[in-house]
């Protein structure tokens, strides 16, 4: 697929002093603080309370909501809520109520031990995985819909960057928090830690609901008005997906082929990530330190990389790079699970991973906007980031049971090779020809 005109390296660097960019930032922190809360970090604080490594791989399906939010994604872009949407519009009324939900969430798991019962916590990870699923349907609209074609990439690494912003905090900050009301055996479970950090992952999402508060709605298409519940519906559920269809035809089972696994190996070696760093004897102030925050900061300059490459040098070539990059990392942790307790070597790995995670993401996001039609942006973007995570977050239930069964050193070893037909994908994805659907938003970012 080729890509839009490109920028001058001037103008590509400012996109990002643009208000749109600094709005994204604030929004992309509200949409990565709920995600490693019911995944990453609750699979860090199973593992200290106790729980085997195949309950916790389990649950991680989890994170399915994300998979499947395209099933409830028409009525966050088409039905308005009572008061709220009079008050403040369309997206920004949903974005609202889903973070509501977010805090109510997480606050349950703060007040749930699940060395105690388990249930009741997962339960609780399901209410705030929905309500950031929802959030991120309409958070994509809203993000799609301030911007033309040409600053996406822009828009995307702002969001990334903001998204891994939340995620030091979500990582390390919750797992400071924890260490610092613990004590002095920062190793030993202790329910209060987790409750006092979670408590305030909850006050955090202040920063999301503010700035929601303050944003302008971005402009939308008129849509004429449905006749009936049955045409309502057609425009609504069948019409985005058959939009997408017409437009690539056959080619459209191609890219969707693309978006089901161009993540595959980073979202399956992600799951056993935090219980490889407790099974070998890492520190919570070690793990927030390398992987929380030092990893995160390479993300985030892989996805600043990422974004001005894309621009300049293209989207499919830097989807490539990523793809490639991916795979590679992750026979870094099979190294890494031969040497035992090696801060130095963690942070070696930790580095090359995360700087190829943000060059890939980057990539990724500006390519999944550059294929939805902004008059469906909420139902096609959730489709499209859907598929992004169903496959992987299926194969990644089985994690715990493959490390069980085989070791650690196996398991990212076999997590690499799942990266290689990508790389096949990739370059037939690059074949297509771009097909115009004429409603692409044409103002610059608000």
């Amino acid at each position: 697929m080729n890509d839009t005109k490109k920028l001058s390296w001037l103008a590509a660097l400012h996109v990002y002093l643009e208000p749109a960019s600094w709005r994204m930032l604030c929004l992309g922190f509200s949409a990565g603080l709920p995600l490693l809360l019911v995944l990453g970090t609750l699979s860090f604080r199973l593992r200290e309370a106790g729980i085997d490594r195949s309950t916790i791989g389990f649950l991680s399906w989890v994170g399915l909501a994300y998979g499947f939010k395209w099933v409830w994604s028409p009525l966050v872009d088409r039905l308005p809520l009572p008061l709220l949407t009079r008050w403040l519009g369309r997206r920004r009324s949903w974005l609202l109520l889903a973070q509501a939900t977010i805090v109510v969430g997480l606050v349950g798991m703060a007040l749930l031990d699940p060395q105690v019962a388990l249930e009741p916590v997962v339960w609780c990870a399901l209410v705030v995985a929905f309500g950031s699923a929802t959030q991120d349907i309409a958070l994509d609209a809203f993000r799609i819909e301030s911007a033309d074609a040409q600053h996406q990439a822009a828009l995307a690494a702002t969001y990334q960057t903001g998204y891994r912003l939340a995620m030091i905090w979500a990582g390390a900050g919750v797992l400071w928090v924890a260490a610092r009301v613990a004590g002095a055996d920062e190793t030993a479970y202790l329910h209060a830690a987790w409750q006092t950090a979670y408590l305030v992952m909850a006050a955090s999402m202040t920063l999301g609901v503010l700035t929601v508060l303050l944003s302008p709605e971005p402009t939308q298409r008129v849509m004429p008005p449905a006749r009936n519940a049955h045409e309502w519906l057609q425009g609504a559920l069948m019409e985005p997906f058959a939009e997408f269809i017409r437009r690539y035809r056959w080619q459209a089972a191609l890219i969707l082929g693309l978006i089901a696994v161009y993540r595959i190996s980073d979202v399956v070696m992600g799951i056993m990530a935090n219980p490889f760093y407790v099974d070998m004897g890492y520190t919570k102030d070690e793990v927030a330190a390398v992987t929380k925050v030092f990893g995160v900061v390479m993300t985030l300059l892989g996805a600043f990389i990422g974004g001005v490459l894309s621009m300049r040098l293209g989207v499919m070539r830097i989807l490539m790079l990523g793809a490639v990059l991916s795979a590679i990392t992750n026979l870094l942790f099979a190294w890494l699970a031969t040497r035992g307790h090696d801060l130095t070597a963690l942070v070696w790995v930790i580095s090359a991973d995360n700087l190829a995670s943000g060059i890939a993401s980057a990539a990724f996001i500006a390519y999944l906007s550059s294929l939805t039609n902004v008059n469906y942006s909420a139902t096609q973007y959730a489709l499209f980031s859907s598929m992004m995570l169903l496959a992987p977050k299926w194969l990644a239930g089985f994690s715990g049971v493959y490390v069980d069964a085989h070791g650690y050193e196996a398991f990212f070893t076999s997590t690499a090779l799942l990266g290689a037909p990508v790389l096949l994908l990739v370059w037939l994805a690059s074949r297509i020809l771009p097909v115009a659907h004429g409603d692409r938003a044409a103002d610059a970012p608000h």
